[in-house]
C-alpha cells in the first residue's frame, strides 16, 4: 500500500534565468529591498549567509509588525513566510551546495532520482529539523519508547493533552477488544491504547507521510499487528462499529484554504458536523466517543463557537458523559512571543455517549 501513496515534500524547482545572489559582502537592505518586491534570492557560499539574512528579514519585519496581540503576530508570521520563502539554495548529488552546510537525509530519501534542483531556505530548515527528529527520535512522557516521526507529519511538542488521555485511559473499564483512531499522525494515541491493553487499534490519516512513516516505523513489529493503518479520509475503509472512538482534531479554524501539514493544526466548517455524523454510524451502542480539544481559539478570540459543545446543543445524537479539563503547562522562558493567555489555556477530554 504505502509504495502506491505519493509522499507530501517540498517540490523542486529550477530558475533559468540568473538568480540574485545573497553572501557576506552583499547589501543586506537591498536584498530585504529585493525580497519585498517579489524577487528570489540564492544564498552562496556558506549555509550560515541564509541564517543571517533571516535574522536580519525577522529584524526589519518586527519593526514593521510591532504589536504582541495574538492577531499581530499572526500578520508578522505571514509577511515572514512570504518573503523568506523567495530565499533560495541549490542542491546537487543530494548536498547543499554551500559550505559548513547540514548533512539531510531527506534530500536522498525523497528526491532519489533529482540530482540537481532548488529549494527555498526555510523549507530546507524544515527538512534539516525533520531529519534531526526523525534520527534521534523523540521523547513522549506517555509512551515507553521514542517516536520516529517521518517527514511532513504532526507531532505534538506539548504533552498536557497526551497526559489526560494518558490518565483516562488507566481508569478506563470498558472493553478493549477495539478502537478507532481518528487522524493517527504520528501514532501516539494508538501506541497509548495498545500500551493500555486495546487489542486492536484501527488507525486513518488523510496524510500519506504519516502512513508512509508509520509503515516503516513499525515494520514487522508486534506493535504493526496491534495497530492497523489506511489512507483515507475521517474512518477511512473502517466501517465496523467499535467501543471506542478517539479524536484528536486541530484546535484553531483555518483562517484559509489548508492544506499538506496545516491540515493537523486548523479545522474547516465541515471537519466537525461530518465527523459526528459519520462517528454515530460507528460506535457500539454503549461505546464512547473522546475527543481531545483546547479552549485556544476562544481565549486568543479567534472564534466563540466551540464544535464540541456546538454537537451536543444541536446534533441531537450525543450526549455528554464527563469533560476533564487540564492547565496548559506554562510556556517556556525561551519563547520570544507574547503567549500572557497560555495562563488561561486548558486542553480538554470529552467523552461522548450515545443518546
Amino acid at each position: 500500500m504505502t509504495s502506491e501513496l505519493n509522499v507530501n515534500k517540498p517540490e523542486p524547482f529550477i530558475f533559468e534565468q540568473p538568480l540574485r545572489v545573497f553572501n557576506r559582502s552583499t547589501d543586506v537592505k537591498q536584498t530585504i529591498k529585493a525580497l519585498e518586491e517579489g524577487k528570489p534570492v540564492l544564498i552562496s557560499a556558506f549555509y550560515s549567509n541564509g541564517l543571517s539574512l533571516l535574522r536580519e528579514l525577522q529584524l526589519h519585519l518586527k519593526k514593521k509588525f510591532p504589536g504582541k496581540s495574538f492577531q499581530e503576530q499572526r500578520k508578522y508570521r505571514s509577511e515572514f513566510h512570504k518573503l523568506s520563502n523567495l530565499i533560495l539554495i541549490e542542491i546537487v548529488d543530494h548536498k547543499l551546495v554551500v559550505k559548513k552546510s547540514p548533512s539531510i537525509g531527506w534530500l536522498e530519501k525523497l528526491y532519489p532520482e533529482n540530482n540537481k534542483f532548488l529549494l527555498t531556505f526555510p523549507q530546507v530548515q524544515g527538512l534539516n529539523s525533520a531529519w534531526q527528529w526523525y534520527e534521534k527520535g523523540i521523547i513522549v512522557p506517555v509512551l515507553r519508547n521514542k517516536i520516529h516521526p517521518y517527514y511532513g507529519t504532526y507531532f505534538p511538542t506539548r504533552f498536557d493533552h497526551l497526559i489526560l488521555f494518558d490518565n483516562w485511559l488507566k481508569r478506563y473499564e470498558g472493553p478493549k477488544k477495539a478502537a478507532i483512531d481518528v487522524g493517527i499522525g504520528s501514532g501516539i494515541l494508538s501506541f497509548q491504547m495498545v500500551k493500555h491493553g486495546f487489542q486492536k487499534v484501527f488507525g486513518t490519516d488523510t496524510n500519506p507521510n504519516a502512513i508512509v512513516g508509520l509503515k516503516e516505523v513499525m515494520g514487522e513489529t508486534k506493535m504493526s499487528r496491534k495497530v492497523e493503518i489506511d489512507f483515507g479520509h475521517l474512518f477511512g475503509k473502517w466501517e465496523k462499529q467499535t467501543e471506542l472512538i478517539v479524536f484528536n482534531p486541530p484546535w484553531m479554524p483555518a483562517p484559509k484554504k489548508t492544506e499538506g501539514i496545516d491540515t493537523a493544526v486548523y479545522y474547516n466548517e465541515n471537519l466537525f458536523p461530518e465527523f459526528f455524523e459519520k462517528a454515530k454510524e460507528r460506535l457500539l451502542p454503549e461505546g464512547k466517543l473522546v475527543i481531545l480539544f483546547s479552549n485556544l481559539a476562544q481565549i486568543t478570540n479567534v472564534t466563540k463557537e466551540h464544535p464540541i459543545k456546538k454537537e451536543l446543543e444541536v446534533g441531537g445524537r450525543f450526549k455528554l458523559e464527563k469533560c476533564l479539563n487540564r492547565p496548559v503547562k506554562a510556556s517556556s522562558d525561551k519563547t520570544k512571543r507574547d503567549q500572557n493567555w497560555r495562563s488561561s489555556e486548558e486542553v480538554e477530554l470529552w467523552i461522548l455517549i450515545n443518546k
